[in-house]
């Protein structure tokens, strides 16, 4: 198996003494409460006032000031001080916020997440065994019938809304401006963006080559919200929508003109192997030797640090669970054997995009 070098090193030996294995041990059996204590600090403002406390607050203070029983402030602080996001001056019994908890409440990925998990996966985890065993995101149950998120995420409640979009566009956002370089450097004229959900990459496109016409293929509610969020901005009369279940292997691919470039920006992990194989496949049937198809996917294998590939190989629960029971985050070497198998070989690889992206670059089999 790849592994980028640094994760090769994490993961290949045991790095922890038997004491420290043993606390690491306890930590995965009380996480659940870690999670939720660290939320609360974070939401009821504890966090944010003892960063801007000069000399660190008294666990009075820390009730009267967050508007908390003496009780709640201090079962929360101590489980804190224990979780290692505050720390106390045992000669005054003042309390301060830690590196931890410093980066907790600073540090942009980390808030996305939280807001994702507690919003969006925390229920539905409960029934992560479920999943598991069905092969169905019986987490989804508590928030429609759907049989994928995808179907319902145009009437999931709002803030679950808010709190799903934050998570998808901050990850795929922060790899734009590269990846419009990248795609563009070949001079696109038309481009068909799969799963193109909201139109942000859309309106990136065209605000970037004055001329490039842009389809999106996506579900009809997708694209009813796509619709809404481009009209009146710029560029957005050069964006067109296809509607498809992409889940129906008949449905082919638009055929109205040429595509130059296929854009499919996080987007197959969402789908099982043979779901990918049948997506990557339609594509490659409207391709000619000019086209490329670009794949813009987390691979958990190819990033750069440890805590990277551990939250990517924790989302992959989340499509197991709540999205669609059968995909993940994917490892580069399944990736491309799933594109092989669809017809088409990959030319180049780009890593290291904005918080951890690549881009698979893709064309047809040379036969003969």
């Amino acid at each position: 198996m790849y592994l980028n070098p640094k994760l090769k090193e994490a993961y290949s030996k045991e790095h922890l003494s038997a004491r420290e294995a043993q606390e690491k041990a306890e930590w995965i059996a009380w996480g659940p409460i870690v999670f939720q204590v660290s939320r609360l600090m974070k939401k009821f403002g504890i966090f944010e006032m003892l960063r801007n406390s000069d000399s660190g607050m008294t666990e009075a203070e820390v009730a009267a000031a967050a508007g908390l029983s003496r009780y709640a402030a201090k079962v929360m602080l101590e489980a804190s001080l224990c979780i290692g996001t505050v720390l106390i001056d045992p000669d005054t019994d003042r309390y301060t916020l830690s590196k931890t908890g410093w980066c907790f409440i600073t540090d942009p990925a980390t808030n996305v997440n939280t807001e994702f998990n507690h919003d969006v996966n925390y229920e539905g985890w409960f029934h992560l065994e479920e999943s598991l065993l069905e092969g169905r995101p019986a987490g989804l149950e508590h928030f429609g019938p759907w049989p994928t998120v995808y179907e319902g995420l145009s009437q999931l409640p709002p803030q679950v809304q808010k709190s799903w979009f934050g998570f998808d566009h901050f990850y795929s956002d922060s790899s734009f401006q590269q990846a419009l370089e990248i795609v563009f450097a070949g001079h696109p004229k038309t481009l068909l963006d799969v799963g193109g959900n909201t139109g942000r990459w859309a309106l990136q496109c065209v605000g970037y080559d004055k001329e490039v016409q842009v389809t999106i293929v996506d579900l009809p509610q997708q694209l009813e919200m796509m619709r809404r969020d481009t009209a009146g901005k710029a560029g957005a009369d050069r964006i067109g929508g296809h509607g498809m279940n992409l889940l129906d292997a008949s449905q082919a691919f638009p055929t109205d003109k040429h595509y130059d470039a296929i854009w499919m920006s996080q987007f197959l992990d969402c789908f099982g192997e043979e779901e990918i194989v049948s997506i990557v496949s339609r594509a490659a049937k409207i391709m000619d030797a000019d086209s490329r198809l670009y794949i813009m996917e987390t691979l958990w294998d190819r990033q750069r640090f440890a805590p990277a590939a551990f939250c990517l190989t924790m989302t992959s629960l989340y499509f197991t669970a709540i999205a669609n029971g059968n995909s993940k985050m994917y490892h580069s070497e399944d990736m491309e054997r799933l594109v092989n198998k669809a017809g088409l070989v990959v030319e180049t690889i780009h890593d290291n995009l904005g918080q951890g992206h690549s881009i698979m670059v893709c064309k047809r089999k040379v036969i003969g």
